[in-house]
């Protein structure tokens, strides 16, 4: 079992405190007495991607860091400050989020937009936020599919999400229903968008290679109830490319990643 510290402060961006999670009183838990931490990283920001069996909690920890959810026992702390509704951190799905009656201007907008920003300031940064992810011209479309390819509404999802706080990121498996080509192209769009704003991802997904590739640390979870069982630190460059993917040490920890899974999986 990973022992994180127990030191809450202003220097950790997260931190998880005796996290219990139960949806019948206590009879039966999800999730039982799991601490986490990440460490603040100034100027740097971090990737850390959690891996583990369907059905173990992963989603559930990014839902306690997003506000979305509370758990049944302990407490959830950014920066110090425990998470509510006015501490918390934008969240990007699986599940295309956009409204599709609005545009993908207001869309991008939105979380300004209930914060009182003026409206020619908004449209002024979402302009900008559009740019970055590679979607300029299609500011008035309505964002919905089929008039936006699945990858794009993606890219509306992390646009907004960067301009509501680009200081942290939570992404639930969000390229798992893109196909392989549009797949790649958006791990290389978020491992930018890290370097470019100092973020602190956190990163849910199935696929080893895609955590290996985009990670600076891998978590691994089991259940039965749910808690950390392995930290991988990913020794690859800071700067990615699909180059690293060549690299013999990429090859090896994706398959070293994979043993530990299998290996935890058996343990459960």
């Amino acid at each position: 079992m990973l022992e994180f510290k127990d030191h809450t402060n202003r220097d950790n961006i997260i931190q998880m405190q005796g996290i219990g999670q139960s949806y019948d009183g206590g009879q039966n838990w999800i999730i039982k007495d799991m601490d986490f931490l990440i460490e603040n990283k100034p100027d740097q920001g971090q990737f850390v991607v959690i891996l583990g069996m369907s059905g173990c909690g992963k989603s559930t920890l990014l839902r306690y860091i997003a506000g979305l959810q509370q758990p049944t026992e302990g407490k959830v702390f950014i920066h110090g400050k425990e998470v509510d509704k006015d501490m918390r951190a934008s969240m990007v799905f699986q599940q295309y989020s956009s409204l599709p009656w609005m545009t993908v201007l207001d869309n991008v907008a939105l979380a300004l937009r209930y914060k009182g920003v003026g409206k020619k300031e908004r449209n002024d940064r979402a302009r900008e936020m559009l740019e970055l992810v590679g979607l300029t011209g299609h500011e008035d479309k309505y964002a919905q599919y089929p008039t936006l390819s699945g990858g794009q509404l993606q890219r509306v999802a992390i646009a907004r999400s960067l301009l509501a706080n680009p200081e942290i990121l939570l992404m639930d498996e969000p390229f798992g229903a893109l196909d392989i080509k549009t797949r790649l192209k958006m791990q290389d769009l978020l491992s930018n968008i890290w370097r470019k704003f100092n973020s602190t991802i956190i990163f849910v997904t199935h696929d080893i290679s895609e955590a290996v590739y985009l990670a600076e640390d891998i978590y691994i979870m089991k259940y039965a109830p749910s808690r950390f069982v392995e930290h991988i630190k990913i020794d690859l460059p800071f700067e990615r490319s699909r180059l690293v993917k060549r690299d013999p040490k990429y090859t090896q920890l994706v398959h070293h990643v994979e043993d530990v899974m299998v290996r935890v999986s058996s343990e459960t």
